[in-house]
């Protein structure tokens, strides 16, 4: 790859629905005087995944679940089938050319007739005794998920070659290569003879690589495939183009003239996102490009000539709060009259979570009681209470359905959060059932009742930044209501 000057940027799924839209904008727009020198990641479009592994919201099983459950092939293939029509729909939406449709439906063919033959290779080679299907199933989930990055890259690319972009279709997908390589190498041999300053790469945001990316990462996989690119071509700027703004507040919760764009903040802030399931990026994204000192930018892909948000490592100037977000949450409470002072209770329980996959999000304890607010359904939660009352037989394990509001800034010292939060949650008829701030200053939690979730991030938001057509959110008026 020619070195150069340039930035590594990510499209996601429902943006890449809309890729047509943002050919003429984003990607080769007249505002740009270059629009070159940078690479593009893209996502599948929209539902393909979805249709390939497991609904990501609802669970509804893809050809991946059909597959690894079947006891019959009617249900994987009609799903594989299904998954080949709705690639065809996509790309008929974005391609006007019949010489590039043609193109890309034997693309689909291609790669759908090449998934089909692959999968019954491996259902009649597991039919012997000394072969198991499930060893070779994570191998499936990933061989899957390729096939729907390297259908929206090509068509991309066909889209961007037919209006006079010398686009370049980079697939690290692994699709027939026999060779084994890890994550770096993929990267760097699909670049390797790439001139960023003529040819504008668009690349698949699934990789495949000895690491197995999906193993680790599951569905994060093509931001981790994004941030690693960014950090081993020393780009000067990650870009991550999504549907909206990185806002104080979900306008769609507060109303959009009640939120304001963030604009500026740091890694921190981002980790605390990630931790409150709003991620501006996968947190191990987040810290490849950190380790990287690579900045990450957060922009509305709908709004090219907006500059974003900037996410780097610079401190705040001034104390200010800078988002309201919450998270629906499980309450795991142990009990123990027998704990104070005996060191282990706490080990045991991470053990039963670990056990579970289930992560946690917060967690407060004191002399005989330790409670860890867990992001996992109920069922899930109540195996792990059983497990450790077993464990335990005199403690009592309560689990309780709640939510926890958080308030999020680089440096919130001076502004009394927790105090105003107590105070406008109260004047509200909110219950607040536990609080925690740390020293380092860099959020507040609140723990309330989940029917209360809407309604507190409605009353934070309003206390910490107000509206920004009245400038009640500038840094010198926050200061003043906290006095």
């Amino acid at each position: 790859m020619t070195k150069t000057s340039h930035t590594v940027e990510k499209i996601g799924g429902t943006s890449m629905s809309r890729v047509k839209e943002l050919r003429d904008t984003l990607i080769a727009g007249p505002h740009l005087d270059d629009f070159y020198n940078r690479i593009f990641v893209v996502s599948a479009f929209g539902g393909i995944t979805d249709l390939l592994l497991e609904h990501k919201k609802t669970g509804k099983p893809g050809v991946y679940a059909l597959f690894s459950n079947a006891d019959n092939d009617h249900g994987w293939l009609d799903a594989l089938s299904d998954v080949g029509r709705e690639m065809a729909k996509a790309h008929a939406d974005v391609l006007d050319h019949a010489a590039d449709l043609q193109t890309a439906d034997e693309f689909v063919r291609d790669r759908i007739e090449g998934a089909r033959s692959c999968l019954f290779d491996l259902q009649r080679l597991c039919s012997y005794g000394h072969f198991r299907l499930s060893h070779h199933m994570m191998v499936i989930r990933e061989l899957l998920s390729g096939l729907g990055e390297a259908h929206s890259a090509f068509v991309t690319t066909l889209l961007l070659q037919r209006h006079g972009v010398n686009a370049r279709f980079v697939d690290l997908s692994g699709w027939r290569d026999s060779a084994e390589v890890d994550l770096a190498t993929r990267i760097m041999q699909g670049l390797a003879d790439v001139d960023l300053t003529t040819e504008l790469p668009i690349v698949t945001g699934y990789a495949q690589c000895s690491e197995g990316l999906m193993k680790e990462f599951d569905r994060g996989y093509s931001e981790v495939t994004f941030s690693n690119l960014a950090a081993l071509t020393d780009a000067k700027e990650a870009i991550i183009h999504k549907e909206f703004h990185l806002c104080s507040a979900d306008p769609r919760l507060v109303g959009a003239e009640n939120a304001r764009k963030i604009g500026h903040t740091n890694y921190d802030v981002a980790d605390q996102l990630s931790n409150m399931g709003m991620e501006a990026i996968h947190p191990k994204a987040a810290k490849i490009l950190r380790r990287a000192e690579v900045p990450l930018r957060v922009t509305n892909a709908f709004e090219p000539e907006d500059p974003g948000t900037l996410i780097d490592e610079t401190p705040a100037q001034t104390p200010c709060v800078e988002i309201v977000t919450g998270l629906e949450v499980v309450a795991l409470e142990l009990f123990e009259p027998d704990m104070v002072g005996v060191k282990g209770y706490d080990t045991e329980i991470l053990e039963a979570l670990r056990r579970h996959n289930v992560r946690i999000v917060s967690k407060t304890s004191n002399a005989n009681t330790i409670t860890h607010y867990v992001e996992a359904s109920l069922k899930t939660v109540r195996r792990v209470s059983a497990d450790l009352e077993k464990l335990y037989p005199s403690s009592k394990v309560q689990v309780r359905a709640l939510a926890i509001a958080s308030v999020i800034g680089r440096d919130l010292s001076g502004l009394k959060v927790l105090l105003r939060g107590l105070t406008a949650m109260d004047r509200e008829g909110i219950e607040v059932l536990g609080a925690h701030q740390g020293p380092r200053r860099v959020d507040v939690q609140f723990v309330i009742g989940r029917d209360h979730l809407g309604g507190a991030i409605k009353t934070l938001n309003a206390e910490y930044i107000g509206s920004p057509v009245t400038g009640e959110n500038t840094p010198e008026l926050v200061r003043k209501r906290a006095a």
